[in-house]
C-alpha cells in the first residue's frame, strides 16, 4: 500500500477548530503519512499561544514557524507573511510531502499557498469559493484558490464559484461544513461547568458571547465600530459580556484596547478571554443567549449550534446566511435592536428550528477519502476551465 504523506498547516486558534478533526482522521488513517506545522498566533503568547491547545489534543506538532508578530501596521503585518513565506518554504523542502492541505485566507496561509506553489507540492484547500466583501481576506482567499490544485467547499454555491474562476469541476469537491464535524465531537460543557471555568459567579446570569475582529477594508475608525457595538451592549445590563480574542489583523491591537477600556468601565459584567479554546467556545455558543459580532462563527457555527447571532457591518458580507443570522449596521440603535430580535421567543424557535445551509457531518470522512484516492499525476500543470468556452472566445474576440 502507498502511504501518502500529508502536511496540515495551522495559523489561527479558528482555524485549528475547523480542522482537528480531519488532521486525527487523517493521523489514525494507515493510508497516510500526517505531519503538521503550526505559525500564526499559535506560537504568539499575546494571541493566546494556542499550540498548547494542539498538543492537548493528541495531535504532534511536527514544526514551529515562528512570525514574531510585532504590531499590526501593514508594514509588520507583511515582515509576517514573509516570515511565513520563508519559514514553511524551509519546513516543506525537508518534508516534500505529497499533499498541502490548508484551510482559509489569512496572510500566514496565503504565504504558505505561495511556499507551496514555489515547492511544486499539490494544495488541497478548504473553505474556498466564499466572499467577504468587508475583509482583505476576500482577495486572500480567492488567490489561495488559485494556486490550489483541490478544492473543498462548504456549499455547493461557492463549489460553482470556484467553477466560475476557472477551477476545473472534477477537483472541486462540496463536502460540507468542517465545524460540524468538531462541534459534534467535543464533550459541552454545563452552565455551571463554563462559568467556573471563567471564574465566574451568578451561574444563571444570561451573557452573549462576543467576537468581534477589525474590517481590514472598511473606512471607519475600528474602534469607533467597538464603541457603536458596546454602546448598544449597555442597554442590556442584565447580561454578562464574554469577549473572545481578537484576530491578528491590522488593526487588531485598536479593538483590543477598546475591548480592554470597555472592561475597565463596566467592571465584572465584561469577561476578556484570549481563547476559550473549542471545547469552551462551543458549549458558549449553545448556552448564550446571542452570538453577537462580526467572525466566521456566527455565521458558520452560530447556526449549527441553533444560536441567533447579531452580525455586525461588512466584514461578512456575501457569506450564505441561515435566517437566524440578523444582520445589522454598526451603529448603536442599529444593534440594540438586532439583539432586542435575537432575544425574542419567536425568533429564537425560528433560529433552533432554521435549516442550516452547509451540508450534514461528515467533512473530515469525505476529505480524507478524496485525498486517499485523487489523482497526482500531472496534477500541478493546471489548465484554466472555462465555464463556456465559446462565449469567452467571442467574448474576447468583440
Amino acid at each position: 500500500m502507498t502511504v501518502r504523506r500529508i502536511t496540515v498547516v495551522t495559523g489561527t486558534r479558528a482555524e485549528y477548530g475547523l480542522l482537528a478533526p480531519l488532521m486525527k482522521s487523517l493521523r489514525d488513517d494507515p493510508r497516510f503519512a500526517l505531519s503538521v506545522i503550526a505559525t500564526g498566533t499559535h506560537l504568539e503568547a499575546a494571541f493566546g499561544g494556542t499550540i498548547d491547545e494542539i498538543k492537548a489534543d493528541g495531535i504532534a506538532v511536527d514544526h514551529e514557524v515562528p512570525l514574531h508578530i510585532e504590531g499590526d501596521s501593514p508594514t509588520q503585518i507583511a515582515a509576517a507573511a514573509a516570515a511565513a513565506l520563508s519559514g514553511v518554504a524551509e519546513v516543506l523542502a525537508e518534508l516534500n510531502p505529497d499533499i498541502l492541505v490548508l484551510l482559509g485566507d489569512r496572510y500566514e496561509i496565503l504565504a504558505t499557498a505561495f511556499a507551496g506553489l514555489l515547492s511544486k507540492i499539490p494544495i488541497a484547500h478548504i473553505h474556498g469559493g466564499e466572499t467577504t466583501r468587508g475583509a482583505m481576506d476576500e482577495c486572500m482567499r480567492h488567490a489561495i484558490s488559485k494556486m490550489a490544485h483541490f478544492h473543498f467547499t462548504i456549499a455547493e454555491a461557492y463549489r460553482r464559484r470556484l467553477i466560475q474562476l476557472g477551477e476545473a469541476p472534477e477537483h472541486v469537491f462540496d463536502v460540507g461544513a468542517p465545524c460540524l464535524d468538531t462541534m459534534a465531537s467535543v464533550s459541552r460543557m454545563d452552565r455551571p461547568a463554563l462559568m467556573h471555568s471563567l471564574n465566574l459567579d451568578e451561574v444563571d446570569r444570561p451573557f452573549f458571547l462576543v467576537t468581534f475582529h477589525p474590517e481590514t477594508l472598511g473606512e471607519r475608525d475600528p474602534r469607533d465600530d467597538v464603541t457603536a457595538l458596546t454602546r448598544a451592549l449597555d442597554r442590556f445590563r442584565d447580561h454578562r459580556v464574554i469577549v473572545t480574542g481578537v484576530n491578528a489583523d491590522p488593526g487588531n491591537r485598536v479593538v483590543s484596547k477598546a475591548f480592554e477600556d470597555y472592561r475597565q468601565s463596566r467592571g465584572q459584567g465584561v469577561v476578556l478571554v484570549d481563547s476559550l479554546g473549542y471545547a469552551r467556545y462551543v458549549s458558549a455558543l449553545h448556552l448564550a443567549a446571542a452570538v453577537i459580532g462580526n467572525s466566521s462563527s456566527g455565521i458558520l457555527e452560530a447556526p449549527a449550534a441553533g444560536a441567533p447571532s447579531v452580525n455586525i457591518g461588512e466584514r461578512q458580507a456575501g457569506r450564505l446566511r441561515a435566517a437566524s443570522v440578523i444582520d445589522c449596521a454598526a451603529e448603536p440603535d442599529e444593534i440594540a435592536g438586532a439583539i432586542s430580535t435575537a432575544l425574542d421567543p419567536a425568533f429564537r424557535a425560528k433560529a433552533a428550528a432554521a435549516p442550516y445551509p452547509f451540508g450534514t457531518p461528515g467533512a473530515a470522512t469525505r476529505m480524507r477519502d478524496i485525498l486517499a484516492t485523487v489523482p497526482l499525476e500531472g496534477i500541478l500543470a493546471k489548465t484554466f476551465h472555462d465555464a463556456d468556452p465559446y462565449r469567452t472566445i467571442a467574448g474576447a474576440a468583440q
